[in-house]
């Protein structure tokens, strides 16, 4: 029955919609259900330094790693052709630019793990799930930085293009997608592996803020339209106005050090 069963069809050709129905669903349903839990939770008055250094690596790194990934597997291949890129130059680009900062974003959530584990006070506020998926992270970076070894045996571009054609068949629909990346080296299959791992759990785990950093200027621009941001001009010290405020209203108020009553 199982006879013809390959493992590499559930992971490559199955998994990717599974992920992504996982990623939407949850998203929505946990929005829906706990908008109050839709926050990274942060603990930015512990160990302040090292969170803005760390967080600042890591986020930088991270989303040029994102955004170079998003564009360079999802650029239609016909696309490179017509504009006259070559695909080792394509290759060249990610290597340089991609490695830097995988390293960058594996340094900064080194110092975030540090961070959140070592000291007991974030310890104590932090749950499984925080602690899961910036472990998961930290190992797909590893794993992603691992992978330019295979890369660099392979500067013309061929099996970028492999990777293209992959994420390209599996967004419109094509069923032999799998086939693509099944003979592709271990290091690459774990590295999708583990990415298609991340974005299951996406919806269960503090990184649902991400979609509030991609939605914020929609819905400033067009669900708040009644709302506008006031800078205050006032540049007298607050004693200094109760006294005018008092002499107007011919009574004293409360002043800056007494609460009122």
């Amino acid at each position: 029955m199982f006879g013809d069963f390959d493992i590499n069809f559930v992971i490559f050709g199955v998994m990717p919609y599974v992920a992504l129905t996982i990623f939407l669903v949850g998203s929505i349903v946990r929005y829906e259900r706990d908008p109050f839990t839709w926050k990274s939770s942060s603990s930015q008055l512990l160990r302040r330094k090292q969170l803005i250094w760390g967080s600042i690596l890591f986020h930088v790194g991270i989303l040029t790693v994102f955004f170079g990934h998003l564009v360079g597997l999802f650029t239609p291949i016909w696309v490179l052709d017509a504009i006259g890129i070559p695909y080792a130059l394509k290759q060249w680009m990610a290597v340089l630019i991609g490695g830097p900062a995988g390293i960058a974003a594996l340094i900064g959530s080194t110092m975030l793990i540090h961070r959140r584990l070592v000291d007991p006070r974030i310890r104590v506020t932090s749950t499984f799930p925080d602690i899961l998926i910036m472990v998961l992270i930290w190992l797909q970076l590893a794993i992603g930085l691992l992978t330019i070894t295979q890369t660099l045996q392979h500067m013309d571009g061929s099996e970028m293009v492999r990777f293209m054609t992959w994420s390209q068949s599996v967004v419109s629909w094509n069923i032999n997608a799998w086939v693509t990346v099944v003979d592709v080296h271990w290091l690459y299959k774990l590295h999708i592996f583990l990415g298609l791992i991340i974005t299951a759990l996406f919806p269960f785990t503090r990184l649902v803020h991400i979609w509030s950093g991609f939605a914020a200027p929609f819905r400033y621009l067009l669900t708040r339209p009644g709302y506008q941001i006031v800078r205050s001009r006032r540049h007298r010290p607050l004693e200094e106005r109760r006294r005018a405020y008092d002499k107007v209203q011919a009574k004293r108020g409360p002043t800056a050090t007494t609460p009122a009553e």
